[in-house]
């Protein structure tokens, strides 16, 4: 496997918001940062950014905003349900809690359905 490397100060403001949540674990996703609902993955620290997993259609009107585009980790194919928020100032994620949330209820949502 390749060096990984992501921007430990996005982790510390990403472990601010998401760790506060009920039922939220920190772990790995192919050795960077990640966070889980439930067993699931649902955002990880990925170098310079952070990868989210959303709903298809919010993932479709987040895209193209400043700093969001489709999630596509190591050069793969982008996800439909999956954006990456790239900002310059770890801080500034701060402002995306509500993306950060939506996704946590998102994710605990798809393993209720079953």
């Amino acid at each position: 496997m390749a060096n990984i490397y992501f921007n430990l100060k996005h982790k510390e403001v990403l472990d601010s918001i998401l760790l506060e949540l009920p039922s939220v674990v920190p772990g790995k996703m192919f050795g960077y940062p990640a966070y889980y609902v439930d067993g699931k993955l649902f955002a990880c620290v990925y170098e310079e950014g952070v990868g989210i997993k959303v709903p298809e259609k919010m993932a479709e009107d987040l895209v193209g905003q400043e700093g969001i585009s489709y999630f596509q980790p190591m050069g793969r194919r982008k996800m439909k349900e999956w954006i990456q928020i790239g900002r310059a100032r770890s801080d500034e994620y701060l402002k995306d809690r509500g993306i950060l949330e939506s996704s946590f209820r998102f994710v605990s949502s798809l393993s209720k359905r079953r």
